[in-house]
């Protein structure tokens, strides 16, 4: 990050700001944009921690094999649970599946890339987050590539395995749009967990010791979409339809995927809003993210 440097003319690498404002009037190197040198900085400290990584191969391998056998414990009790039944909430092992992979796999790509958000509370109450304050590059990339964890890639391809079986089992009527609708559904839900992931971290900016309820809505919230949402009682669904709308990373469209009803008789074409909600959910983040960094206050040590 040689090339990384900070504008201002007077030399000190700080804008014009003071107190806790620590990098206003940061000039981005080269005209840049702020989202093109954030990715770089990402790339390059993800790459570091991914060298460090394969320093110790058979270390990793162990971890990686170890979080996909963690992550293959959820859909294990799914087969339990259909050991014993038919169909679950009208649904059958399949149709679940189909669910259970989608959920997982979007799930998989963000905590991936973004599993470090909720290290950021310990960062503010140890002070250490000042040591990324002053660096000439954006605070979210360097939160977001700390300590990346190569092994997660176990979840994200558990995921993606199960979705694969469940493509081989489910009788879909494929049409174009359908088709479509399935690298989008991925993407879609990865964008809304990430604002989640960020929101989170946002809101540690306040409470300081909060990782425990942002994980309630992540890693909670994937869990409650493996599921079909009619097992669930109707004002939940609301509340992850129009509320924390989670219900858009697999529910809507996947049931039109599946030719299934929506249990609140919502129209067809809510199935295709997954791009839309996640930009939105973006954008709220991006601006909750921007609010708790300008509330911090440094620790002085």
């Amino acid at each position: 990050m040689a090339d990384l440097k900070e504008r201002d003319g007077s030399g000190s690498g700080f804008g014009s700001g003071s107190g806790s404002g620590v990098g206003r009037g940061f000039v981005l190197p080269h005209g840049r944009s702020r989202l093109v040198d954030g990715l770089r900085t990402y790339r390059l400290i993800a790459w570091m921690w991914i060298r460090s990584t394969m320093a110790y191969r058979a270390s990793f391998a162990m971890t990686l094999l170890g979080n996909f056998a963690g992550t293959a414990l959820d859909f294990v009790t799914i087969l339990l649970m259909f050991s014993r039944v038919d169909e679950l909430g009208g649904y059958s092992l399949g149709q679940v599946a189909f669910l259970y992979g989608l959920s997982s796999a979007a799930f998989g790509l963000t905590d991936l890339t973004l599993g470090s958000m909720d290290r950021l509370g310990k960062r503010v109450r140890d002070g250490t987050l000042d040591t990324l304050l002053v660096r000439p590059a954006p605070v979210l990339a360097q939160v977001a590539a700390d300590r990346f964890a190569l092994r997660r890639l176990g979840r994200l391809t558990q995921g993606l395995l199960v979705l694969g079986y469940a493509l081989t089992v489910v009788d879909i009527a494929w049409t174009p749009v359908k088709v479509l609708l399935m690298p989008v559904m991925l993407v879609s839900g990865a964008a809304i967990f990430g604002s989640v992931f960020v929101a989170g971290g946002a809101f540690q900016f306040v409470a300081q010791d909060a990782s425990q309820v942002q994980n309630s809505f992540t890693y909670g919230g994937t869990t409650l979409l493996q599921y079909p949402p009619t097992v669930f009682a109707k004002e939940l669904v609301r509340g992850v339809t129009f509320v924390l709308p989670l219900a858009f990373v697999n529910w809507l469209p996947a049931l039109y995927v599946l030719g299934l009803p929506y249990p609140l008789d919502l129209p067809a074409w809510t199935a295709f809003l997954s791009p839309l909600v996640a930009v939105a959910c973006c954008a709220l983040a991006g601006l909750a993210w921007r609010a708790g960094l300008r509330s911090y206050r440094s620790t002085g040590s």
